[in-house]
């Protein structure tokens, strides 16, 4: 089935949809055990955990189809690197490949609309998102995250995006060793409300230096893991944001918290916002600041996807 290259349709498409939550909503099924190397990668090789993972990718493909939006969906590939994959005893596993073949599966399970779906190899740094200190040099990034972006880019993944990046360091070394890759790629961010990275590092520095260090740049730059309240502080900032900013961020996928990363990694409960205030307030980011990839991240499930796709089309 013929689909579209993605740089070329968050160009052209009013908005495109981002799916919501999946390993929050799998943390808090009693059912599934996450492994603490690859998270919910080694889902895809038990029935229960297919189950599981089928039964929310189709929730939110279902939501896309019902309101014709473009939609992306990630593998559930953001711990997969060969050193977890090894501590996980599945070494023997092409962990990124089955991952992407089971939502191959699903998407062209979906007919016609089959071609308005994009799946995207995720990835993240190689420590705790939420721990800039921990970063890899650019050097040893670059090194680290070679033998995931090699698996990505080999299973057939649409493009690559790295996510959930608390430093300037590692995420240039992720950049380098997707430019090497030939595929497109999105970098994500996590920011707080001054502007700036995790590390501190102002949002437009960071994405200046990664734009010069990579050649091909990234085709845009995302933030997740962030309030829409904490994107737009970040975003119209002063001092740490910039016109260069606003024109290379194409979208936020939003958690329903505002707490800062570091409560929220260490809160025992879900933090949840109203579906409704969700909705309006993330897709009012398209008309506010031109946004055009909108989803969902910590907090969220179909119903914040949902009212998200309402608010974005007008179709309640």
């Amino acid at each position: 089935m013929h689909r579209d290259f993605f740089p070329d349709i968050l160009r052209q498409s009013p908005c495109v949809l981002g799916e919501g939550a999946v390993i929050e909503r799998l943390r808090r099924d009693p059912r599934i055990e996450l492994d603490p190397h690859v998270v919910n990668s080694h889902l895809v090789y038990s029935q229960a955990g297919r189950v599981a993972l089928e039964t929310i990718c189709r929730g939110y493909l279902e939501i896309g189809r019902s309101f014709d939006l473009p939609l992306l969906l990630s593998t559930p590939t953001w711990r997969a690197s060969r050193e977890r994959i090894a501590a996980a005893g599945l070494a023997g596993r092409d962990l990124n490949g089955d991952n992407f073949r089971f939502l191959a599966a699903l998407r062209e399970s979906c007919g016609d609309y089959a071609a308005k779906v994009f799946i995207c190899g995720l990835m993240s740094c190689s420590g705790d998102a939420y721990r800039p200190d921990n970063a890899l040099s650019v050097k040893d990034a670059r090194r680290f995250h070679a033998w995931q972006v090699e698996r990505l880019a080999d299973s057939g993944v649409d493009f690559i995006l790295a996510s959930t990046l608390p430093a300037l360091s590692e995420a240039t070394g992720i950049a380098l060793a997707l430019a090497d890759s030939g595929l497109p790629y999105l970098i994500s961010f996590v920011v707080r409300p001054e502007g700036t990275l995790l590390d501190g590092t102002p949002l437009r520095e960071a994405i200046a230096a990664i734009d010069a260090a990579a050649n091909p740049a990234p085709f845009s730059y995302l933030i997740n893991c962030t309030h829409a309240s904490v994107f737009r502080r970040a975003l119209t900032h002063d001092t740490n944001s910039c016109a260069l900013v606003r024109s290379r961020i194409a979208g936020l996928l939003a958690n329903t918290s505002a707490l800062s990363p570091e409560e929220l990694d260490n809160s025992e409960s879900l933090v949840e916002e109203d579906p409704g205030v969700f909705g309006q307030s993330v897709a009012a980011l398209r008309e506010e600041l031109g946004m055009k990839l909108l989803g969902g991240c910590c907090g969220t499930d179909d119903r914040h996807i949902r009212s998200l796709a309402q608010n974005l089309t007008g179709i309640f």
